[in-house]
């Protein structure tokens, strides 16, 4: 169990695929994080590598356990996220879980370790190494909302064009500045 400020050095380090379900074309990372990393710290990288803002509740689907922050008032029956770190979690190469952001617009993240490494002597983590298309504004709606986005991009007849309109001049879907994200890592060190 993960003790809070313990500076444990990695046994291993998690190469992570991050994909946003229900989104076609797909919007995808891949992280490098330490084994030692907790899931608050894992919570904090996804937030910075998909480009959310970190304004919602959020959750794991780890084999079957849900892991959140506990909340004196909620709903949810969470395991405590804070008392867990990768490696207490029985994850090996090709592990699959779920991180779901945001209830109500409910993004589910598919998260699959594709290996597990030997940490590298001077390797800062986390790292993010590769990905694909920006992640959907916040508060859009979910999968729908977000695709009513694209759909109304180039359509001005479309039926929430006026809506979105001062987004789309902003957004750019298929925007992704990985060394904007490794910049913002550097931060969560």
């Amino acid at each position: 169990m993960a003790t809070k400020n313990a500076a444990v050095q990695p046994s291993a380090v998690y190469q992570l695929k991050v994909t946003l379900g229900n989104i076609r074309p797909p919007i995808w990372r891949r992280v490098l994080v330490a084994d030692t990393t907790t899931l608050p710290k894992l919570h904090d990288i996804l937030q910075v590598v998909m480009g959310w803002e970190n304004c919602h509740l959020h959750s794991f689907l780890i084999r079957g356990v849900e892991y959140g922050e506990p909340l004196i008032d909620s709903y949810l029956t969470l395991r405590d996220e804070r008392r867990f770190r990768l490696s207490d979690l029985a994850l090996d190469a090709k592990s699959k879980f779920r991180y779901t952001y945001d209830f109500g617009d409910d993004w589910q993240h598919d998260i699959v370790v594709e290996a597990i490494l030997p940490p590298q002597p001077g390797q800062v983590l986390p790292v993010c190494l590769k990905g694909k298309r920006a992640a959907p504004p916040e508060d859009i709606g979910g999968p729908w909302g977000y695709q009513a986005l694209l759909e109304a991009k180039d359509n001005p007849r479309h039926p929430e064009y006026e809506n979105f309109r001062e987004l789309l001049e902003i957004f750019d879907a298929e925007a992704f500045d990985m060394e904007a994200i490794n910049r913002q890592l550097k931060l969560l060190r």
